[in-house]
Order: C-alpha cells, then sequence, then structure tokens
C-alpha cells in the first residue's frame, strides 16, 4: 500500500474512532437520563453532574423535595422543619433549567434547593417570623444579604426553616426547635434526641434530605449545636466573614449566618456562596483582606498529619460518658492519622468565663431587637421591644407557652451601648475569650485548632467571635449523634476545613437517619 493510500486509510479510522466516540458519549449521556436519580444524601456535584448529564432537571429537584417535604415533615415522622414553603420555587426552577440550555457553565449552586432558617429576611411572597406569633404576617421589603448571595448564585429558596423562637433569646426553659408559631421541630435521628437549636428546623430538614443544604444562624452554639446533633457539617464563621444584615438579632458582637449541610465540601461551596463585602455590615468591609476567594482549595486529605491538636477535658464534664467514649475514640483515630493530640490544652480563662455573667448580649438585644422592630412594615402589629412583650402578653395562650423572661429583662434595660457597665463587660469579653482564652492556649502550645464535643466550647468562641466548624464523629448504641467541633483563632477557617475535611473522609461517619 502507498503511503498516500496508508495516510488515507489511517484517517478513516481516526475519523471512524471519533464517530465510535462520539456515539458512545450519546449513548452513555441517554442512558443516563433514563437512570432514576437518587435524592437522599445526593451532595452538590452529584446533583450538578446529573443536571449536566440531563437526568435529573432543577424542577425535579425541587418536586423531589417537595414531596419528601409532605413525606416526612409534614406527615409520617413529622419532622415539623419546615415553616414555610417557597410557592414560587418550581417556577424558579423552570427558569433555571431553561438558563442552564445557554448557559451550561454555572456555578456549585446553581439550580440548588436551599432553606433559610427563619429568622432571616427574604423579601416576596414568603414571610420572615422568628418563630413569633406577632412577626406571623411579616413580609421583609429587603432581601437579607445572605439571601441575595444566594440568588446571585443561581440557588432556589425552597423554603424557610423552623427554629427555636427568637433564636432561644425569649425565654428561659423553652426546648431546643420549639416556637408559638411553627411548634416542635423534631430530630430525625429519633424523637427522644435533643434536635439542638436555634437552627433545629435547618438542620432537622438538611439530615432528613429536605434540601441540599441549608442557612442556619449563630450568637452561641446555634450552628454547631443542631448540626452535631443531627449528625452534620456546620460552619460558623469569624464574625465580618459572613454579613449579618437582614438577620432579626439577638447580638452584633455575635450574630453570624453559616452553613448547614451533609459533608464538607457542600459546607464549604455553600460559605463561599454568601460571602461577601455588604455595605450594610461594616465588619465585612474591615475583614476584606483575611477572607480567602476560593475556601474550596483548602478541601485537603490528610491534614490531621502532624496537625497539633488541643483538648481542655474540663468540657467533657457536660457530655454523657458515651458521648465522651465516641469523642476518645475519634481522637485515637486522629492519632493514627499522624496527628499530635496536646491533652490537656487548658484554656485559661474557662473557669472564669463560666462565673462572670456578662451584659453585652442582652444590652445588645434591647439595642439591636428595637432597632430591627421599628423598620417593620406598618401592617406588622409590633415595632418595639415593649409592644412585643404586650402583644405575647394579650395572645398569651399562643405566643407564651413558655413565657417571656429574657424579653421582660431586656426591656428594662437602657440599650445604652454606651454605657460604662456595657463597655467594661465587652472589653473584659474579648479579653478573656481572646487573649486569655483562645488565643493564649492555641500560641503557647503552639495548636492548629482546639476540640470539643457537640457545640461545648460554643460560648467562648461566641464571645470571641472567632470561627468553629463541626462534623459527625460516631453515634451512641442508641443512634444519638456526636460530633466533634474544631476551633480556630480569627479567620483561620482554611485551616479548620483542611482539619475537618481530612477528618470527615478518614472516618466517613455520617449515616441518614431512618425515616
Amino acid at each position: 500500500m502507498s503511503k498516500k493510500k496508508k495516510f488515507a486509510f489511517a484517517a478513516a479510522l481516526t475519523g471512524a474512532a471519533a464517530a465510535a466516540v462520539t456515539a458512545g458519549m450519546y449513548i452513555r449521556k441517554e442512558a443516563a437520563k433514563r437512570k432514576p436519580f437518587e435524592i437522599e444524601e445526593a451532595t452538590l456535584t452529584d446533583m450538578q453532574k446529573a443536571l449536566k448529564l440531563g437526568q435529573v432537571t432543577s424542577k425535579d429537584l425541587v418536586q423531589m423535595y417537595l414531596e419528601r417535604i409532605d413525606r416526612f415533615d409534614k406527615s409520617g415522622p413529622m419532622l415539623n422543619s419546615v415553616i414555610e414553603l417557597n410557592p414560587d420555587a418550581l417556577h424558579e426552577a423552570e427558569a433555571c433549567d431553561v438558563k442552564r440550555t445557554v448557559t451550561p457553565d454555572v456555578g456549585p449552586l446553581f439550580g440548588i434547593p436551599v432553606v433559610v432558617k427563619d429568622n432571616v429576611n427574604t423579601a416576596g411572597k414568603m414571610h420572615t417570623t422568628a418563630g413569633a406569633v406577632a412577626l406571623e404576617n411579616h413580609r421583609a421589603k429587603k432581601d437579607a444579604f445572605v439571601v441575595r448571595q444566594l440568588k446571585k448564585a443561581g440557588a432556589i429558596i425552597l423554603g424557610k426553616t423552623n427554629l427555636t423562637e427568637f433564636a432561644n433569646f425569649i425565654t428561659e426553659g423553652m426546648p431546643n426547635g420549639y416556637s408559638s408559631l411553627g411548634g416542635q421541630v423534631l430530630n430525625p435521628y429519633g424523637p427522644a434526641f435533643d434536635v439542638g437549636g436555634s437552627s433545629s428546623g435547618t438542620a432537622s430538614a438538611i439530615a432528613a434530605n429536605l434540601a441540599a443544604v441549608g442557612i442556619g444562624t449563630e450568637t452561641s452554639g446555634s450552628i454547631i449545636c443542631p448540626a452535631a446533633f443531627n449528625s452534620l457539617v456546620g460552619i460558623k464563621p469569624t464574625i465580618g466573614v459572613v454579613s449579618r444584615s437582614g438577620l432579626v438579632p439577638i447580638s452584633h458582637s455575635q450574630d453570624t449566618a453559616g452553613p448547614i449541610a451533609r459533608t464538607v465540601q457542600d459546607a464549604v461551596k455553600l460559605l463561599n456562596a454568601v460571602i461577601g463585602m455588604d455595605e450594610d455590615d461594616e465588619e465585612t468591609i474591615w475583614s476584606q483582606g483575611d477572607i480567602a476567594k476560593d475556601y474550596t482549595d483548602f478541601l485537603n486529605r490528610g491534614e490531621l498529619k502532624n496537625a497539633r491538636l488541643g483538648i481542655d477535658r474540663r468540657y467533657l464534664d457536660s457530655v454523657s460518658d458515651e458521648k465522651a467514649t465516641v469523642i476518645n475514640q475519634a481522637l485515637d483515630l486522629m492519632r493514627e492519622k499522624g496527628a499530635v493530640i496536646v491533652d490537656p490544652a487548658i484554656i485559661p480563662s474557662t473557669d472564669t468565663l463560666e462565673d462572670r455573667k456578662s451584659s453585652v448580649m442582652i444590652q445588645e438585644f434591647n439595642y439591636d431587637m428595637n432597632q430591627y422592630l421599628e423598620k417593620l412594615p406598618d401592617e406588622v402589629p409590633v415595632h418595639s421591644l415593649s409592644e412585643l412583650i404586650a402583644f405575647n402578653k394579650e395572645h398569651a395562650d399562643k405566643a407564651l407557652k413558655y413565657g417571656q423572661t429574657v424579653f421582660e429583662e431586656a426591656d428594662q434595660l437602657s440599650g445604652d451601648l454606651g454605657g460604662r457597665q456595657y463597655l467594661a463587660d465587652r472589653a473584659e469579653d474579648l479579653r478573656l475569650s481572646r487573649k486569655e482564652g483562645i488565643d493564649a492556649v492555641i500560641k503557647t502550645r503552639k495548636l492548629d485548632a482546639l476540640i470539643f464535643a457537640d457545640y461545648q466550647g460554643s460560648d467562648i468562641a461566641a464571645k470571641a467571635g472567632y470561627p468553629s466548624i463541626t462534623v459527625p464523629a460516631g453515634y451512641t448504641a442508641e443512634g444519638e449523634p456526636v460530633g466533634i467541633t474544631f476551633v480556630g483563632m480569627a479567620f483561620t477557617e482554611p485551616r479548620l476545613i483542611e482539619l475537618a475535611y481530612s477528618f470527615e473522609q478518614a472516618t466517613l461517619y455520617r449515616v441518614k437517619p431512618s425515616l
């Protein structure tokens, strides 16, 4: 055969091979379309892959989650985690499906159904109630910055989640997950287990696969606690990483929104979506130089090797012996992976912090809540803390099952954030939580992070404004979830993500609840 003929023959083979590859890709894509998509435990990566292949549409995803909400939240085990659904969710999903055909290169949250805690403002048809009867008809004039960021990323707000009323700052003795308007949220791992607070609805919904990912808020433990109690990943960012504007407030020095998800990777992708500079929150402006452009860069395995992790065992006294055993087993595993466990790593200020009562949160609550209520639309019946207290008394049969002792205490205060007592307490909180607390032990013991069981340690991290990440650590014999929480100094989210991701990937402890 001549060289010319050989070349023509080879070219024909190459063309045939290319055609075969193209045909094979088409066959695989068509097969993917026919294969039913499993929504349970699906990650953001799984969903985007299925959407790209045409195996599922965003409208399908919304419909699947709506069916699960009807089956498990409103009937069956009646988790009661979703307080309101977005009536436009299916229409918004259809719009995403159309846009995807012309703009296939989209971000990880595009066309994905998410849920948002009902103390985060959502403009439009949905309400923002904080679980309170008084705010039952409140429709916010403007989306919270976090919600605007979600929409910018193409996420579909599937609905609002129930919570501990007013983020558990209305009274003493209110159960985690209870609100006067929404009722009691249940833990999908078992109704006898504490669901955690106050982002209980978001955690219960995500654990039960009623949405892809969700937004919670934390002032002191309200993301970390329910995430740990529902075998989830929760990220409480450094104050200033995520905007606080548009959140029903407790304490501006401690409030933040943050992700709740089934995997570290999904939580980090959600965190990426909601960060950003907000002109309505000066902390986000000051913090820009300390915030990573892409936190997924820190999803690295093997980062437990040579990591120095400290544990103050006094915090284990607050958990059951069985949970303490689970944490000790997690510590042993981290040692096997090369981590150096500094035990004990004593936080110097712990006892002092526990013995003193600071006025910071309640003074800020008086000021911040009055500022928030004052701006509510005229159709809302309350525009001050005093009016809110009076309304609750008038509707006590529904609104005051557990009272409002914290409201009444706060209402007696001046709300003067320039007062001597407030300023002294704020300075003392920062000194004890930072310089003589977390900073002291991390610096002197050369630690990468501190370790806590469940939400233990949330109070000191909250006062400092420092980040925390919780990851599933296992289960008790009865099946109750146990979380392990990593805490670091300001803006150490990158290192905490590395540690949390490495632990998660080394263990893969999460098991979906049996509904």
